[in-house]
């Protein structure tokens, strides 16, 4: 006889065979689901949640946003309970109605939730975005969210008692599927964590290790990486002698001879998220995707750059850096340090929510990309210093490296970091995405395995 747990490990062995790709940039979100065709979505739901679930004394409550679709639960032979975790994004109603997890949804009886994450699109749980009132956004706030809307639901679909919920989470909700068991064993029966980064780490130098290990693994052999490293030598020396050549072949928004070392810190750094940005999104062809820039993978954007070396590696580099441009819509290379900082400053909601995210990894995780690793392919700017500046700049001089280290130490401790003791969880990852590296990739108990997928990156909810 098959028992619940062995049942759920065979959904998730079936949808990691999928091959779902989902990375995660600044923000990060699942985009849109592949294989959507305008089905009709389910409304958007609020739920009273409590503010501060850390101070009973506090009642103060606001209205989270969550979709449900229920159309396969069957009530006289009630199935599991399915709920995606949301992240550090928008909740989008269309994966309630694809997606992998929608299908075993049909073939379990399944019901279905999405809980929007705190301070997240729709979900506001304050006036503004003020520091001050930003200290009820974190990772243990948010799970305690998910168990109160746990325990409210099964009262308002009068679920029987013995009914399992499965949770779902990708990329930083990965993370929190899995603290979700640590924390709540008696509300979550067992979780899928695909590409969850379990370690807080404040100098994340691995990243950009990761990134190069794809360029190479994608490509068969060393030349691309030896190309990007190449450009980045030849733009450093042309800033210090010809700077006007980069700004024409980069599109800069201001001249070199106006930019601050913050601003040529920035630089640097936007170019190597460029490839970030490839590496984590390779190969997605979600709808949802900019059907014109389905095709900027790993490989083509190394033939690109390993391709017609008569010309400058510099310059190949620059018509990359153009196509990303194109990508997001910009006539110019805004490199500028303090429009960056004015933009994360700024409290009103509406914004792309990159304030929020920085937050958190000010106050909890680190996770900063730096270029401190020994292969400096992307050139030594953005060191820790440039990303602990930030969070001072933004929020306050007493977020400091001091600071941030004792909130990713707090974190390590709280969770477990890599050491998490844990059972009925599945870790998922895949070798391309850089996230893998603060992951569990290997099975150290049979009751938390690990799925480690060679050549990919993370898998979920694969579209069908």
């Amino acid at each position: 006889m098959t028992t619940p747990f062995l049942l759920v490990l065979q959904i998730c062995l079936a949808v990691a065979a999928k091959n779902f790709h989902l990375g995660r940039s600044k923000g990060g979100n699942l985009g849109t689901p592949m294989g959507y065709h305008s089905e009709p979505l389910p409304i958007a739901r609020w739920f009273n949640q409590k503010l501060d679930h850390s101070n009973p004394l506090n009642l103060m409550t606001w209205e989270q946003r969550y979709f449900v679709n229920d159309k396969y639960y069957d009530k006289k032979n009630p199935g599991p309970v399915f709920i995606m975790i949301g992240g550090e994004g928008p909740a989008d109603p269309k994966w309630m109605v694809k997606g992998a997890w929608i299908e075993y949804a049909k073939r379990f009886k399944a019901l279905c939730f999405n809980l929007e994450h705190r301070y997240y699109g729709e979900s506001h749980p304050t006036d503004d975005m003020s520091t001050k009132n930003l200290q009820y956004l974190s990772s243990s706030q948010a799970l305690d969210d998910l168990a109160f809307f746990i325990q409210e639901m099964n009262e308002l679909y009068k679920l029987p008692k013995d009914t399992k919920w499965i949770a779902f989470g990708g990329s930083y909700p990965g993370s929190l599927a899995a603290w979700a068991r640590v924390k709540y064993p008696h509300l979550i029966f067992a979780s899928v964590s695909s590409s969850g980064p379990l370690l807080a780490k404040v100098n994340f130098m691995e990243y950009f290790k990761v990134v190069v290990e794809a360029l190479r693994e994608k490509t068969g052999d060393d030349d691309c990486v030896t190309q990007v490293k190449l450009a980045h030598q030849q733009i450093t020396s042309l800033m210090r002698e010809q700077p006007d050549i980069i700004e024409n072949e980069f599109k800069v928004c201001k001249k070199f001879s106006d930019a601050s070392p913050d601003d040529v810190k920035n630089f640097y750094n936007s170019i190597a998220d460029d490839f970030a940005d490839v590496v984590q999104y390779n190969e997605d062809n979600r709808i949802g995707a900019n059907e014109e820039y389905r095709n900027v993978t790993i490989n083509s954007i190394c033939k690109l750059l390993t391709n017609d070396k008569e010309k400058p590696a510099y310059k190949r580099l620059a018509e990359f850096n153009a196509i990303i441009m194109a990508k997001n819509n910009q006539t110019c290379l805004d490199y500028s340090y303090d429009n960056m900082i004015k933009e994360l400053r700024n409290v009103t909601w509406g914004g792309d929510e990159a304030r929020q995210w920085m937050y958190q990894t000010c106050t909890e995780f680190g996770f900063y990309q730096t270029s401190s690793a020994e292969v400096e392919v992307f050139g030594d700017a953005f060191t820790l210093d440039f990303f602990i500046q930030q969070c001072e700049d933004v929020f306050g001089k007493k977020f400091n490296k001091e600071f941030v280290r004792n909130a990713a130490a707090w974190t390590n401790s709280k969770y477990g970091g890599l050491d998490v003791s844990v059972s009925r969880v599945v870790f998922v990852h895949g070798s391309v995405d850089p996230w893998h590296a603060l992951g569990i990739t290997v099975t150290k108990d049979n009751d938390a395995p690990a799925i480690y997928i060679h050549g990919k990156l993370y898998i979920l909810i694969k579209t069908s």
